[in-house]
């Protein structure tokens, strides 16, 4: 059977790094209340010649270049985001641009932070279905664009950033132990909107908006609706928290990530965090950390990965995929 086997990675992020010190002088809040309640200790902030685009194209470019390969080699490209460059066209049609591709297809996917999830099972489907044999999958976002930056609860929680993986068709044995995507596992409910979203859009106000959250609730049903993604995808492969090599969950908050793996009896050893250097990157934190861990080397060909997230909407969402 044909599997998605990841070719390549790569990341990119804002030249401007803001630290809680920093963030102390903008709302009233302390290094040690952020550190405390999230484990996030800085953040990337895009400056005024960084959009979504330039941080995608440059992820994908980092991407390819760790994969061997040219964008002259990629059929499609998806872009998770909720920050794009314009309300059309896609932000994965301007990156496939600035990439110099005319050939191929490209469009995005908005599930806010569990977007690059969403993508992967996406690219996925159009690998296995035999309508593309190379995917560009890009994570980018620039959440600063539509903060509050008067909101002490939220403005200290997101930075901007990108992350992209190529997934490539590889004919697998249709086991476990194949190289690539094995499973995947997407869930929303909308009836959660007013937890975690925007106040605007094009049809409603006419204007971008800003991010608005109830901390307290999300926070209060991210554990188990992450869990029951995960164990799902456990069940569906027959494996368990000690065949795992690697769980890069979404980085929101380290108490979250924390609390989920504890509850799957996932050994704290076996999950990435990049949350302390990133903050919450949304679609852009999973591929930020993938390429950290592979970067490093401690994500290494043959291991087994569990992807995770939960965001906006609420839509969340797990993959699990062989290294």
């Amino acid at each position: 059977m044909i599997r998605s086997v990841v070719r390549g990675f790569g990341a990119a992020l804002p030249k401007r790094v803001m630290t809680n010190r920093d963030m102390e002088a903008i709302v009233d809040t302390s290094d040690e209340w952020i550190v405390q309640r999230t484990g996030i200790r800085q953040r990337y902030v895009a400056g005024d010649d960084e959009t979504t685009a330039s941080l995608g194209e440059a992820a994908a470019r980092a991407a390819l270049a760790n994969g061997g390969l040219t964008p002259a080699d990629i059929d499609l490209v998806i872009c998770a985001t909720s920050t794009p460059d314009n309300t059309f066209p896609a932000t994965s049609v301007n990156i496939q641009n600035r990439l110099g591709m005319s050939h191929g297809f490209a469009f995005d996917v908005q599930a806010v932070c569990t977007g690059f999830v969403y993508a992967v099972t996406t690219a996925d489907a159009y690998i296995r279905g035999g309508l593309a044999k190379r995917v560009l999958v890009i994570g980018a976002e620039t959440f600063s664009r539509i903060l509050d930056w008067n909101d002490r609860t939220t403005c200290v929680l997101f930075g901007d950033g990108a992350g992209a993986i190529i997934l490539e068709a590889t004919e697998g044995e249709g086991t476990t132990a194949d190289r690539g995507v094995l499973t995947a596992h997407l869930r929303s409910d909308g009836s959660h909107k007013e937890k975690l979203y925007v106040d605007g859009g094009p049809s409603t106000t006419g204007t971008v908006g800003k991010l608005r959250m109830e901390g307290r609730e999300v926070f209060k049903y991210a554990v188990g609706m992450i869990t029951d993604v995960i164990q799902a995808a456990f069940d569906s492969t027959g494996t368990t928290a000690d065949d795992l090599d690697w769980l890069v969950p979404h980085q929101a908050n380290r108490r979250i990530i924390d609390g989920s793996a504890k509850k799957l009896n996932i050994d704290a050893a076996k999950v990435v965090i990049t949350v302390d250097l990133h903050g919450n990157t949304s679609a852009a934190s999973i591929p930020l950390a993938l390429a950290t861990a592979a970067g490093d080397g401690r994500i290494k060909k043959g291991d087994l990965v569990m992807l995770e997230a939960m965001g906006g909407g609420f839509t969340w969402g797990a993959v699990l995929l062989r290294w």
